[in-house]
């Protein structure tokens, strides 16, 4: 398989640390309006009252929208036609908030894409034309950590059948600001699983792959050490009882996007990571986080890869890969399948989930629907191949069982969280690591 699937002449995203970098790059821009586009969690956030101080400072006027919801069709064709004509949206929130901001300024820009989007298809890759490319410079500024749309091309879209993943140059950002003081309000336990979010994307690409690639490899479990390390530290902090500081927050922000970077996975198979599409329908199938699902099906997935079915990815390079993990973990067990089991309990992520043999039917077979069935992203694996893995990755419950329990979600702890806070009481954002998600 071709592994380039888009180019355009668009340049990639530039970085600044610190949203003082902004009083440098907006007098170098035309214009003299700056749309400033809020996540409602961070819409009174410190973060957002410094950079509407440097816009103020470099001579823009501000508008704000606070933007809800998970964003469909619908709302950012919308979105971007209130765009239309700006001179410079900036983007402060999730990755959800930012998928928005991207996919509605290059929408703006060129009605192509919508008409692309809007076609019914059964998969769910859309991959947009290389010609599409925004008219507004875009600037982010990420608010969590894992996604790493800061500095990606690609976004997630929220539909009726689920959650379609969008791919193309034109959605680079220009410029995204990383500063610690836009991640103070990220819970904890969100925080260490945006760990495990580039932890799981990373790994999944390099042993999902058979092919060696000597330079990329090496950028890649350089990575995926650093990642262990930045976990072992926060889970300390966790322990401690105390909070992740400045430093921390900003190192684990820095991989988040830089993990996107193209020498990680020049040449490889761009569909190499099979665990993120199970894990992106078991989440929308069950109304799961997103990292809970990962963390699911990620051993009964390296179970399968290292009994040896390479539809799923190679056993020798997942074997090179934990070594990696263990030259800087070295308390965690050899076999990877036990290892990463207890990298997810010292991390602390919830992972146990339950559901009726007949959802996990139904979800098997959306994912083959929307990813498999002679699709290139799940290749060759069969309906019964993605049964299995996710009947391994979810615990038996009946339906009545089910009804008693609700997961939650990213916004039921930033919601527990800000409640916490304002009556007082101390909070360490921290939960129990055998904790059950029951799901209806």
């Amino acid at each position: 398989m071709d592994a380039v699937w888009n180019l355009s002449n668009r340049r990639l995203t530039q970085v600044a640390y610190g949203i003082g970098g902004l009083a440098q790059w907006l007098p170098r821009h035309e214009g003299r309006t700056l749309t400033l586009l809020a996540d409602p969690a961070v819409a009174d956030s410190e973060a957002v009252d410094q950079v509407s101080a440097c816009a103020a400072w470099a001579g823009r006027s501000v508008e704000r929208l606070v933007l809800d919801g998970p964003g469909t069709l619908e709302s950012v064709t919308a979105l971007g036609e209130r765009l239309r004509g700006g001179d410079v949206v900036l983007a402060v929130g999730g990755g959800t908030l930012l998928d928005q901001a991207k996919l509605a300024v290059l929408m703006s820009a060129a009605p192509v894409v919508r008409e692309r989007l809007a076609v019914r298809q059964r998969g769910g890759l859309v991959l947009l034309p290389s010609e599409a490319e925004p008219r507004i410079p875009l600037i982010t500024v990420p608010t969590t950590v894992g996604t790493g749309s800061e500095l990606s091309g690609g976004v997630c879209l929220a539909g009726p059948h689920g959650k379609r993943l969008v791919l193309g140059n034109g959605l680079q950002p220009d410029l995204a600001v990383l500063d610690p003081v836009s991640t103070r309000t990220l819970p904890v336990e969100l925080l260490a699983e945006g760990v495990l979010e580039v932890f799981f994307r990373v790994a999944g690409m390099y042993v999902g792959d058979p092919q060696d690639l000597p330079s990329e490899d090496a950028f890649a479990l350089t990575l995926v050490e650093r990642l262990v390390v930045l976990g072992a530290e926060l889970a300390s902090v966790r322990g401690a009882g105390e909070a992740p500081g400045d430093p921390l927050r900003l190192e684990i922000a820095k991989l988040s996007g830089v993990s996107h970077s193209q020498w990680f996975n020049l040449g490889r198979d761009p569909c190499a990571c099979k665990g993120w599409y199970l894990a992106n329908e078991l989440s929308t199938g069950l109304g799961l986080r997103k990292m809970t699902a990962a963390a699911a099906v990620l051993p009964p997935l390296w179970r399968r890869i290292a009994e040896g079915d390479t539809h799923w990815g190679s056993a020798r390079r997942l074997r090179r890969l934990w070594r990696s993990v263990t030259s800087v973990h070295p308390a965690l067990a050899e076999d990877p399948v036990e290892g990463v089991t207890q990298l997810l309990d010292a991390w602390r992520i919830g992972r146990r989930v339950s559901a009726t043999e007949e959802r996990t039917d139904h979800i098997a077979r959306a994912t083959t629907r929307a990813w498999g069935d002679g699709l290139p992203t799940l290749g060759a694996l069969t309906l019964a191949d993605i049964r299995r893995v996710l009947a391994e990755s979810v615990e038996p419950a009946d339906l009545t069982e089910q009804a008693r329990h609700t997961p939650q979600t990213s916004a039921d702890i930033r919601r527990r969280v800000a409640h916490n806070i304002t009556e007082g009481g101390e909070h360490h954002a921290d939960h129990d690591q055998q904790r059950r998600v029951r799901t209806a």
